[in-house]
């Protein structure tokens, strides 16, 4: 006979744009945030029954509602207002997962004293998910969207060959990657004091761009364990780091056909295919609870 296994629903994907206006000085935070809620669900499933049920427009409506009530400090203090809220005001909710995605977005300096025109800062996006079970919180911060490259300090070679292989050896070679990275905060519980949330994340990607600029590296897999290495070593607020690193292939150009020499000066710059190197680096003692997948 079947029966009900792990289940969740909520609305998806709210964009929120708070402006605080500041006499001729504005400010803006843009968010897209995600609710999934669970709980004594079972009814709503196996008989359709709404009673224990709050509409996700609710939940969407709580989104803008709290932009305006309490404002949006970070993505991870306005996700953990709203976790807090729907688990401790909707009894059959025993569970919140709030996902929260922050879009960058910078001052444009003018001649006069009005400040609200901004730019939308490249494709770097701050994250942030918040799980609450109404005793203990689990919060993931991170980024995505992070292009960095060396145009050299970088070699790939020893590597097992058979008879697919064709790739050469490459003693300088360029390193790019887009960096995708998540990282669990050790705080758990509201006896203990949060982090600062926006001093904790500057602190880990200021940590991740020193590591892969200051690393001379042998193959992606070391850079990657450095990156962890020294956001775990100089951030006592992170138990667990998980990077995900495309490796954005560049090849040199063959220029012999057109009587010119190549010394590492001209490259193409391949999409796809490309390698994917992932791993997880942890504090000692602490397990890992980011997924994988």
């Amino acid at each position: 006979m079947p029966t009900l296994g792990p289940n969740s629903y909520g609305k998806a994907e709210t964009r929120v744009v708070r402006v605080v206006r500041d006499g001729a000085v504005h400010h803006l935070k843009d968010l897209n945030v995600s609710v999934a809620l669970s709980g004594a669900m079972e009814e709503v499933h196996l008989s359709g029954g709404n009673a224990n049920v709050l509409p996700t427009d609710t939940t969407k409506n709580t989104v803008y509602a709290f932009a305006k009530e309490h404002g949006i400090d970070t993505a991870e203090e306005f996700g953990i207002r709203l976790a807090r809220h729907f688990v401790t005001s909707q009894e059959p909710i025993h569970r919140a997962r709030v996902r929260v995605e922050e879009y960058a977005w910078e001052r444009i300096a003018t001649a006069g004293s009005a400040e609200h025109s901004f730019v939308r800062r490249g494709q770097e996006v701050r994250t942030a998910q918040i799980t609450f079970d109404g005793e203990r919180w689990e919060v993931v911060s991170g980024l995505t969207g992070l292009t960095v490259l060396n145009t050299t300090d970088s070699e790939f070679w020893g590597y097992v060959k058979d008879r697919y292989t064709t790739l050469p050896e490459a003693r300088d070679r360029i390193l790019a990657t887009d960096v995708h990275a998540r990282w669990r905060y050790g705080w758990s519980e509201d006896a203990r004091p949060a982090p600062d949330w926006d001093l904790a994340h500057a602190g880990a990607r200021g940590q991740l761009l020193s590591a892969f600029a200051e690393t001379y590296s042998l193959s992606l897999q070391q850079t990657l364990y450095q990156m962890g290495a020294r956001v775990i070593e100089h951030r006592p607020e992170i138990d667990e780091i998980r990077l995900s690193l495309p490796n954005k292939h560049h090849f040199l150009v063959d220029l012999e056909p057109f009587s010119l020499t190549n010394d590492n000066e001209v490259y193409f710059a391949a999409d796809r295919p490309y390698g994917l190197i992932e791993a997880t680096v942890l504090r000692d003692g602490a397990e890992p609870r980011i997924p994988t997948d």
